[in-house]
């Protein structure tokens, strides 16, 4: 399929466009592009805001004057091509809630939520190929590619605008269940370790601990014990990259099925022992939204929850 010629352009941010920042307002209006493209596109100053360069975190605003620089897309192609229809259903069925709002899903592990470097799509160019009269549909956080649970999207600008507001105030509660490596010792623990990104952005990235980094603060609390391995329930206060696998990992009890911070040996023979992915769960989201409590929770996959069954017949 040959790529389609876009030549140069420019647009005034909207009312309802602005707020957003310069970087993820590109990755929506090229989506078919790695980002390593769109990062590059910044660096070099091919996108201009007002006539001069911008940082990527630059929040544009009603008003601002932008150019686009004219770039080669990958052809669209045709409909229902791209996208394999098991993936249509998995996400179909995933819904947890809608109103005029919000859209909240259990998105199922193994699935990305937005397509990158090479990763052709994810939940939300799914969601839009379910939803083409939805005028609009973006995701309000992000999870993992190999974590499932609880997944929101926001149904217009406003809402969009007021949980990301929520996100960066703390005033979302987000639990997670996780399987750790080991009997926990101590109870409850608060982790407060900053933690800092390495690597190039728009590529693979790795999160570590570092005092120069950005405050993270992980709340662990013991659920239930086996001989090798504890079930954990965690609150995160911040949402960090990575948060609670660095956490975990630095407090040596990393994550079973962690495939970059976990242990890979320890891994091999837990896949044999019937776990096929990370034990990583988004149970539930809490916050208060108009006004109003709301709160959702999606149940533990049958995946994990099976490996769980079978830990407790041999304890």
């Amino acid at each position: 399929m040959s790529d389609e010629y876009h030549p140069a352009r420019r647009l005034t941010v909207s009312a309802g466009q602005a707020g957003q920042r310069l970087d993820n307002f590109l990755f929506a209006r090229f989506r078919q592009l790695p980002k390593t493209r769109i990062y590059r596109m910044l660096r070099k100053g091919e996108v201009r805001v007002n006539g001069g360069r911008a940082r990527q975190s630059y929040r544009i605003r009603a008003g601002d004057e932008l150019r686009l620089p004219p770039v080669r897309l990958p052809a669209a192609p045709a409909d229902g091509a791209r996208i394999a229809g098991r993936d249509l259903k998995v996400i179909a069925d995933a819904v947890l809630y809608e109103d005029e709002n919000l859209l909240v899903l259990d998105k199922p592990a193994g699935l990305a939520v937005h397509a990158g470097s090479g990763v052709d799509y994810g939940v939300i160019e799914v969601l839009r190929r379910l939803r083409p009269d939805d005028a609009f549909l973006e995701l309000v956080h992000r999870l993992d590619r190999g974590t499932s649970g609880c997944l929101l999207l926001a149904r217009n600008r406003r809402t969009l605008m007021a949980l990301h507001d929520l996100w960066r105030g703390g005033g979302v509660a987000k639990r997670y269940l996780t399987l750790v490596v080991g009997r926990w010792r101590g109870g409850v623990r608060l982790v407060d370790l900053p933690l800092a990104r390495s690597g190039e952005a728009g590529r693979q990235r790795h999160t570590r601990v570092a005092q120069a980094g950005k405050t993270a603060v992980s709340r662990f609390e013991p659920l239930e014990y086996f001989d090798d391995a504890t079930l954990m329930q965690v609150d995160i206060e911040t949402g960090r990259t990575h948060q609670i696998r660095v956490h975990a990992a630095e407090l040596g009890h990393p994550l079973l099925g962690d495939d970059r911070y976990g242990d890979f040996s320890l891994n091999r023979q837990w896949k044999k022992r019937g776990l096929k992915r990370m034990f990583l769960h988004a149970r539930r989201l809490a916050f208060r939204l108009d006004g109003q409590p709301r709160q959702f929770e999606a149940p533990l996959p049958e995946a994990l929850d099976s490996v769980l069954e079978a830990l407790r017949e041999q304890s």
